[in-house]
């Protein structure tokens, strides 16, 4: 059986735009043309692909279409420069959908994509989610690589271990003289407010319950933002725990100090499409390259705690799926 190529690309371009009239804008079709050529893959492939929600989502099968879609497109754009069709400045940039936790996307992985970009014809596009989501959006083909706390390959993947982030308890010296006046004892921890990324953050009620405190007393500040949550704890709202390219320079100004305590760790893995490709390879090493010199070692250890959005719980490093 054979697909063809424009019948992929609607499916993909379906699900990229999220309705069928908006993939029909950038097909330049009709939507009735768009539902055609779905309905004449899906009878082809005998399988339903969409679901017609809003937006678009694919199904396991129309999952699989995606990612063909998009490793045809990766690898076509690659054909085509190694034949030397277009100088690299003329060429049309291929697109890249990764996907990566927000904490990451808030400290250091941006400058490795500065590198790529300075080099190659390529735009990319970023899903910032949690490590669960992250792996999903591997498993539909959504993206072509992510940054990760799940070290576990997904189908279809190799998995590179990047670094740990770790995170430390910090507060504003005026905001630990008035709470924890004689330090952050147990009873103090109880009353004092802190900062949450959102409800299902749970770093700091892992820090509270190492230092023996009452994780469900304290008030707490719900800030969903990487910048926003750093600035949270910086302004006073609320003790935190923070990653020390956030934190290191308010520490060394006197800004913070730090709340003592173990630190709460997340390992970090990159996972990628096992496909050839001088490009994702390019990807790879600068992100790789990047994270080892920013983040600590990997190192074995319990379950690190979930942060949805910053980062998640982990599991034991692999270095590659089928």
């Amino acid at each position: 059986m054979r697909l063809a190529h424009e019948l992929v690309e609607t499916v993909a371009t379906i699900v990229d735009e999220g309705t069928f009239e908006a993939a029909a804008q950038r097909l330049h079709l009709t939507p009735s043309a768009v539902s055609q050529r779905v309905r004449r893959l899906e009878d082809q492939l005998g399988r339903i692909l969409l679901v017609r929600s809003k937006p678009v989502r694919p199904t396991e099968a129309g999952a699989a279409v995606v990612r063909l879609a998009r490793q045809t497109a990766l690898l076509e754009h690659e054909a085509l420069s190694g034949l030397g069709s277009a100088e690299p400045d003329d060429a049309a940039p291929v697109r890249l959908a990764l996907a990566v936790n927000a904490d990451s996307l808030g400290t250091w992985f941006l400058a490795p994509l500065g590198r790529v970009a300075r080099r190659h014809a390529v735009v990319f596009e970023l899903h910032r989610d949690d490590q669960d989501f992250t792996a999903g959006l591997l498993a539909d083909g959504t993206v072509t690589a992510a940054v990760t706390a799940q070290g576990t390959p997904v189908a279809g993947c190799a998995v590179t271990p990047l670094g740990v982030m770790r995170y430390d308890a910090v507060a504003t010296p005026e905001f630990a003289a008035r709470w924890f006046p004689e330090g952050p004892t147990a009873d103090a921890l109880a009353r004092a407010p802190l900062v949450d990324y959102d409800r299902r953050d749970d770093l700091q009620t892992r820090w509270l319950r190492a230092r023996g405190a009452d994780p469900a007393a304290p008030p707490r500040n719900l800030v969903p933002a990487t910048s926003d949550f750093a600035a949270a704890v910086r302004t006073g709202l609320g003790w935190g725990l923070l990653m020390p390219p956030q934190s290191r320079g308010a520490l060394a100004s006197g800004a913070l100090v730090s709340l003592g305590g173990p630190p709460v760790t997340v390992p970090l893995f990159w996972q990628r499409w096992r496909l050839r490709s001088p490009l994702l390879d390019a990807v790879a090493d600068e992100v790789v390259a990047e994270a080892r010199a920013v983040l600590d070692p990997v190192r074995a250890g319990p379950r690190p705690p979930r942060r949805a959005g910053r980062a998640a719980p982990g599991a034991p490093p692999a270095s590659s799926g089928s």
